[in-house]
């Protein structure tokens, strides 16, 4: 046998050997189970009544009764468009009485333009979406908001999540031509950019930006945390060094890429103004060396207006390229240090869910991240179907069936339903990987529409305290978009005008003074913009606005597969004293006093009404009244956000 050829068995039988038929028997790595729809009695109409009374059944537990239409069409409502029902729409369902009214309602919801803004935010949180780079200097990405827009239009779309990720991975590749699929593959510049003055480590920024992109792909597609294989080997999951980086190397040759939406003489017309302030700034930063003090201070005020008259950047898609003329391999990095590279590696995914033996891709392969792509979002790929399952149930539910959506991992939880998983699963790749009907089934169940208010639950709180087996349903807080958009909804100013920039709004001088530069922070003129849903305020890395900070809204530096609830001091104070709360309460104060005049009976009605979807109980009237006889009806108002019945869905 020649020598070539024994080095090659060799090499191939050292791959089929990194993994051990112990480390491939972790649940999560497992190909998908196809498990028969449980016997229940009385039989469930719905699949997944019937794994969940199954499993309820074995503790002696079972589903609570059915939630009032008035609070499921709030609740299903917010869930599929983060959004109130308005009164009318209330009413309208409460008083349908035909079989299917629930059934018109949810695709009614499914099929508004709502829906895709709703879903999108959940997936910015988990892609760590930002329209800023984040750390000292925080430079404004102006175009990435076409990012965002991409994301909406793909989810009203119900575009096939594979489709979906495909494009993100390599839409560059596939048609380097297809400004959408430009904007898609955006996804991969979306990590946070350390931009250093002076002498830069070019190198080191790159490996910065290389372990970005590598590490969403895990845990945001895959569910697992391939990011703590960049070290060393992966301490409880089955993932090599070797392989992370054998991850990476089909990113080895992405470069930032800015595709012009203007002509050419726009862009001379550009360069000359851009130039000319350069050539500005440069001759005074000349000037300003030997001086000090206050003849420092007033130069160094020039040099900032000078920067000033910088034009603002040309319209262009946020992107990225396969830049081989400047290509560097990827090689394994000793405790991932940058300065200290070891093997060279080619594309190849996590090797313990490949077939024994699977080789690397050649070094020369042109299209690496649409191999990648093809891995994830196979039928096979035993991970993106759960992991995509898993997320739709817990945008409904407020908890996955597996608790740590984005670690499938040994050290994640295990699903509480691992039957109801595959099948969720399954059922996904089998509907063509489309959200929208399994988002139905989800919300047409029993087990959704089941009341969050149960009496008598003393055993089921004995032998379920957490509430895992859904023997009720999670009564869950609004997220902070939601909450503000409601409020806005609430005094009738919710400006529901789609996409664009995003918007930025009044804040606090002293936030302002912290940025790097301040004038970056340019208040929108037209004061409809301020009244935007709260997906479209600009989402900026090193100044989040205090409402949705203390409402636990993401930082954007890292991913976020589910948002917190806390309850702390500050969300009451900001409730109570901030400036977006109290400014809403004179606007609905004044909004109340228009149609309902002096007539407190009819102030606390509507305010109810337009608050909390629906009409006060006569204990909430009649406290109503007392509040009213003493307080001006903006505090009334005020008191209304602060309410449970408001802050909450049940």
């Amino acid at each position: 046998m020649k020598l070539s050829l024994i080095l090659a068995v060799c090499a191939i039988a050292a791959l089929a050997a990194d993994y051990t038929a112990g480390e491939r028997r972790h649940w999560a790595f497992q190909k998908r189970s196809t498990p028969a729809i449980p016997a229940v009695e009385p039989a469930a109409g719905n699949p997944i009544d019937a794994f969940v009374r199954a499993r309820l059944a074995k503790d002696g537990l079972h589903l609570a009764a059915p939630a009032d239409k008035i609070r499921l069409i709030r609740r299903v409502t917010f869930d599929l468009t983060g959004l109130p029902p308005s009164p009318q729409e209330v009413e309208t369902f409460v008083n349908d009485k035909s079989p299917d009214a629930y059934e018109k309602l949810v695709d009614r919801l499914l099929a508004s333009p709502h829906y895709g803004e709703r879903a999108a935010l959940h997936w910015l949180d988990l892609v760590r979406y930002a329209e800023t780079d984040g750390f000292e200097y925080d430079t404004h990405r102006t175009d990435a908001w076409r990012y965002r827009d991409y994301v909406i239009r793909s989810f009203n779309a119900d575009k096939p999540f594979t489709q979906f990720v495909t494009e993100q991975l390599a839409g560059d590749e596939i048609d380097p031509a297809n400004r959408e699929l430009a904007i898609a593959s955006g996804f991969n510049r979306l990590g946070a950019l350390r931009k250093n003055a002076g002498n830069q480590e070019v190198a080191s920024s790159r490996n910065e930006v290389l372990t970005e992109m590598t590490n969403i792909v895990g845990s945001a597609l895959l569910g697992v945390t391939v990011g703590c294989a960049r070290c060393h080997d992966h301490k409880f999951d089955p993932i090599r060094q070797k392989d992370y980086y054998r991850m990476q190397a089909h990113f080895a040759a992405v470069q930032d890429r800015e595709v012009p939406l203007s002509s050419e003489a726009e862009q001379a017309a550009w360069k000359i103004k851009k130039d000319a302030v350069d050539a500005e700034v440069k001759e005074l930063k000349k000037q300003m060396k030997g001086l000090q003090g206050e003849d420092l201070s007033k130069m160094q005020a020039k040099v900032k207006m000078a920067e000033g008259k910088m034009p603002a950047p040309l319209p262009a898609l946020f992107s990225v390229r396969n830049d081989y003329d400047n290509f560097k391999p990827v090689h394994v990095l000793y405790r991932g240090e940058y300065t200290k590279p070891g093997d060279e590696v080619h594309p190849r995914s996590l090797g313990v869910l490949l077939a024994d033996g699977a080789p690397e891709l050649g070094a020369d392969v042109k299209n690496p991240r649409t191999e990648l792509a093809k891995w994830i979002t196979s039928d096979d790929n035993p991970l993106t179907a759960r992991v995509a399952a898993n997320r739709i149930w817990l945008q409904h539910f407020g908890r996955g069936l597996v608790a740590t959506p984005n670690d499938f991992g040994r050290m994640g939880q295990r699903p509480t339903h691992p039957e109801l998983l595959d099948y969720l699963a399954n059922q996904l790749v089998e509907g063509g990987w489309r959200a929208k009907p399994l988002h139905r089934m989800i919300v047409l169940s029993d087990t959704y529409r089941q009341s969050a208010i149960v009496t008598d639950d003393a055993a089921a709180k004995e032998k379920d305290p957490d509430g895992k087996l859904y023997w009720k349903f999670p009564k869950r807080r609004l997220e902070a978009e939601e909450i503000r958009d409601a409020m806005l909804a609430a005094t009738g100013r919710l400006n529901l005008k789609t996409g664009g920039p995003g918007v930025m709004i009044p804040v606090q001088p002293e936030l302002i003074q912290l940025m790097y530069k301040p004038e970056q922070w340019v208040v929108a003129e037209d004061k409809k913009e301020h009244d935007r849903r709260s997906m479209y305020l600009i989402a900026k890395r090193n100044l989040r606005l205090p409402f949705m900070e203390v409402f636990d809204s993401p930082d954007m530096l890292i991913s976020c597969p589910r948002r917190e609830a806390s309850t702390h001091a500050p969300q009451a104070l900001e409730l109570l004293n901030g400036r977006i709360a109290n400014e809403m309460a004179d606007a609905l104060a004044a909004r109340i006093t228009e149609h309902a005049g002096k007539d407190r009976t009819k102030q606390a009605d509507l305010a109810w009404r337009w608050v909390a979807g629906r009409a006060p109980t006569a204990a909430e009237r009649k406290l109503s009244m007392e509040f009213l006889a003493s307080q001006p009806l903006r505090e009334y108002a005020l008191a209304m956000f602060n309410l449970n019945a408001f802050l909450y869905v049940e």
